[in-house]
């Protein structure tokens, strides 16, 4: 079964969201298999602070929420200086690097290095919309820099980026995280809880709803 999610590397749903699909991967295994994207939540920070923070505290009162949303979940752990003292401008730079790294080295590497990027920004409250950072934690990563700069530089990994904001976009997707299940018939985003997500998919295993059709 796959399930195509789609999210935003500067989402704290995403960075909550990630022991729910660890925990999954835990349960079903090899029954499942995980098409990972990327949304333009984050595209331009600051515009997104002006319009929808700008009554609400701007970003001192972003950076509250996103505090107090992780205080409610045991082990997920959040800077005190994300939002307040790291503001990075733009998710862009930090997706376009995980395409690249995608196509250089394997969907698989780009998904650890995603984790990669999440605790460097949420827990170590690194600017990872700064391409020095970037490039910075893949050298760490072990992962070969040419060939990803070779993607990036190509124009490949760009046009892979805008065919995931694309697609999110055609699917009416509304917000980070999300999880499309059984071919797009289904979607659930937000703060979807484990044993919701734990309950679709079980239910999809055992009865996949191309056995008949309804029309």
């Amino acid at each position: 079964m796959v399930i195509d999610y789609y999210s935003d590397v500067l989402c704290v749903w995403a960075w909550i969201t990630q022991r729910r699909i660890d925990e999954l991967n835990l349960k079903f295994g090899d029954a499942i298999k995980w098409r990972f994207h990327y949304m333009d939540v984050f595209g331009d920070v600051d515009s997104k602070m002006q319009t929808q923070w700008s009554e609400r505290g701007g970003y001192e009162g972003f950076a509250q929420h996103v505090a107090s949303s992780a205080a409610n979940f045991e082990g997920v752990k959040v800077s005190p200086k994300l939002w307040t003292q790291t503001r990075p401008k733009t998710s862009a730079n930090a997706h376009l690097l995980l395409q690249a790294v995608a196509l250089a080295h394997g969907v698989a590497a780009s998904h650890d290095f995603a984790l990669t990027l999440r605790k460097a920004f949420f827990v170590e409250a690194q600017d990872i919309a700064e391409l020095s950072v970037l490039f910075d934690l893949l050298a760490k990563s072990g992962l070969a820099e040419e060939p990803v700069r070779q993607m990036i530089n190509s124009g490949q990994a760009m046009a892979t980026l805008m065919g995931d904001y694309q697609k999110a976009k055609s699917l009416n997707i509304k917000g980070s995280p999300s999880f499309v299940l059984d071919g797009g018939r289904q979607v659930l985003y937000g703060n979807v809880g484990y044993r919701v997500l734990h309950a679709n998919i079980d239910e999809l295993l055992k009865h996949p709803t191309d056995e008949a059709s309804w029309c």
